[in-house]
C-alpha cells in the first residue's frame, strides 16, 4: 500500500485513511477545497498531501485525477482512474457520497447533522452544479460509489455495488433535472434523519480519528462488580437477542441487540462523553469482540469493560427478580385500548409515520426517545411499535431504563396491526 485517500470528512463512520497511512507508510492525499471550518485540522501532524481540483497524483502505472465536486458536502472530491498501460482514457471514476447507484449524496448534512443553518439549500444548488459538470464526462465510465442500498447519506440508494455514468444518465433520477429550483426541492424532500451520532463523525474526522494502533478488548468484570457500576449511574448495554432481554433483564439496563444495525442505535443512545459496558450472555469474549469493533466505526471506543451471564446470575442470587417486558398482540391491543387509556408511542421515522400510523399514537421517533420522555405519561400503560418490532424492543427497553413501570412491545409492529384489519391513519 503506498497511497491512501478519502472523498470527504465522513458523517456516517470513523475514518480509518489516517491509520491505515500510519501503519503503511503510505502517503495520505486529503481533500484541500472547501472552506476553512471544512478543512482536516491533522493534516499537517500526518504529513499528508493536500490535493485540489485538476491535480493528480499516482499509483504505480494508475493516474488518479482529482476532481472538485461539492454538494454533498464542500470539501468533497472525485477520483478518476486511468489505467496508463491500457490506455490514455479514464476507466471509472471514484464518486464517494457524489453519485451513488440511483441516487445522489444528500446536500442536508451539515445543517441537519452539524447545525450549519441555512446549508442544505445552498448545498443543493452546488449539488446541482457539481452534477452538470459530470455530465460532461463520457457514458464509458464506471462509477465506484462509497455507499450502497441502507446508507442514510442517500434517500433511494441501489443495492448494487457499481455503475456506470451512461446508466445513471438513464436511471438516475437527479439525471433528469436541468432545473435548478426543481432539483433542490426534489432533493431536499424525503431525505431520512441523521442520526445523532452524524455529529460527532464529522468533528473526529474533521480533527482526526486517534490511532489505535490495533484491537484491544476491553477487561471483562466480574457479574457483580457490573452491577454496582449500574447502580452508580453508568450505562450497561445489553446485547443478547431482544427475545432474552424481553424475557429477564437486569433493571436499567438498556437493549441494543448485536445485529446488523447495533452501531446506528448505539450512535444514537450512547453517550460520547462518558464511559460505559457491555453485556452479553453466551460466548461472551466473541460476542464483546465484535461489538467493539462495530462501535468503532463510529467512534465509540470508551468501553470500559464487559461481563457475562454471570452478571445476570449475580442479581438473582441476591434474591433480585429480572425485570421483563410484555408484549402484546394486535387483538389484545385492541381489546385493552375499549377499556383502558393507553399511551400509544410510534418510534419509526418521520416518512413512515406520514405514510401510515395507528389512531392516537403520539410520534417520537426512536433516536429522539430519550430527549422527550417527558411527552410521555406514566400513569397509564405505554405501548411502543414500529414497523415489525424490532426498533419498538430497543424503545421498550430504553423506557423501563428511564423508570416507566408498564411498558409493553406491539407484536410484529404496525404491519401486523395492519394485516389484522385495524385502522390507520395517514397524513393528509
Amino acid at each position: 500500500i503506498t497511497a491512501v485517500t478519502e472523498t470527504h470528512i465522513h458523517a456516517d463512520f470513523a475514518s480509518g485513511s489516517r491509520e491505515l497511512a500510519a501503519r503503511t507508510g503510505a502517503k495520505l492525499y486529503l481533500s484541500d477545497e472547501g472552506d476553512a471550518s471544512w478543512k482536516y485540522a491533522f493534516a499537517a501532524e500526518a504529513g499528508a498531501v493536500l490535493v485540489r481540483d485538476g491535480d493528480s497524483f499516482w499509483v504505480g502505472n494508475a493516474k488518479i485525477e482529482v476532481l472538485h465536486t461539492p454538494g454533498h458536502t464542500p470539501e468533497h472530491l472525485c477520483f478518476m482512474l486511468t489505467d496508463t498501460r491500457a490506455s490514455h482514457r479514464p476507466m471509472g471514476i471514484f464518486t464517494g457520497d457524489f453519485v451513488f447507484v440511483g441516487d445522489v449524496g444528500r446536500p442536508d448534512l451539515l445543517e441537519k447533522a452539524a447545525k450549519v443553518v441555512g446549508s442544505a439549500a445552498s448545498g443543493a444548488r452546488t449539488l446541482f452544479r457539481s452534477l452538470q459538470r459530470f455530465k460532461a464526462l463520457p457514458d464509458y465510465l464506471q462509477i465506484w460509489p462509497g455507499h450502497g442500498a441502507g446508507s442514510a447519506c442517500g434517500k433511494g440508494i441501489g443495492a448494487v455495488p457499481q455503475t456506470s455514468l451512461g446508466y445513471e444518465r438513464l436511471a438516475n433520477w437527479a439525471f433528469a433535472y436541468d432545473d435548478e429550483d426543481a432539483f433542490v426541492s426534489a432533493v431536499l424532500a424525503g431525505q431520512p434523519e441523521p442520526p445523532k451520532y452524524f455529529a460527532q463523525m464529522k468533528r473526529i474526522n474533521k480533527e482526526g480519528p486517534p490511532i489505535m494502533g490495533g484491537f484491544r478488548r476491553p477487561p471483562r468484570r466480574p457479574g457483580g462488580q457490573l452491577l454496582v457500576r449500574l447502580a452508580q449511574g453508568a450505562t450497561v448495554i445489553d446485547t443478547r437477542p431482544f427475545a432474552a432481554f424481553a424475557a429477564g433483564h437486569v433493571p436499567g439496563t438498556l437493549s441494543i441487540p448485536l445485529d446488523y444495525s447495533f452501531a446506528t442505535w448505539a450512535g444514537w443512545l450512547i453517550s460520547y462523553d462518558a464511559p460505559f459496558f457491555l453485556l452479553a450472555a453466551d460466548d461472551a469474549p466473541r460476542v464483546v469482540d465484535q461489538a467493539v469493533r462495530e462501535l468503532a466505526k463510529i467512534g465509540l471506543d470508551q468501553v470500559a469493560g464487559y461481563a457475562g451471564g454471570d452478571a445476570l446470575a449475580a442479581w438473582t442470587v441476591a434474591g433480585r427478580e429480572l425485570e421483563i417486558i410484555p408484549q402484546i398482540t394486535p387483538e389484545d391491543l385492541a381489546a385493552l385500548a375499549r377499556t383502558e387509556r393507553v399511551a400509544l408511542i410510534d418510534v419509526r421515522g418521520e416518512s413512515e409515520w406520514l405514510e401510515a400510523h395507528m389512531p392516537a399514537a403520539r410520534h417520537i421517533a426512536l433516536g429522539y426517545l430519550v430527549d422527550r420522555l417527558d411527552e410521555i405519561p406514566r400513569d397509564r400503560p405505554v405501548v411502543v411499535y414500529c414497523r415489525s418490532g424490532a426498533r419498538s424492543s430497543i424503545a421498550a427497553g430504553l423506557l423501563q431504563a428511564k423508570g416507566f413501570k408498564d411498558v409493553r412491545n406491539l407484536v410484529g409492529g404496525i404491519a401486523r396491526w395492519q394485516a389484522a384489519g385495524h385502522a390507520v391513519e395517514r397524513a393528509a
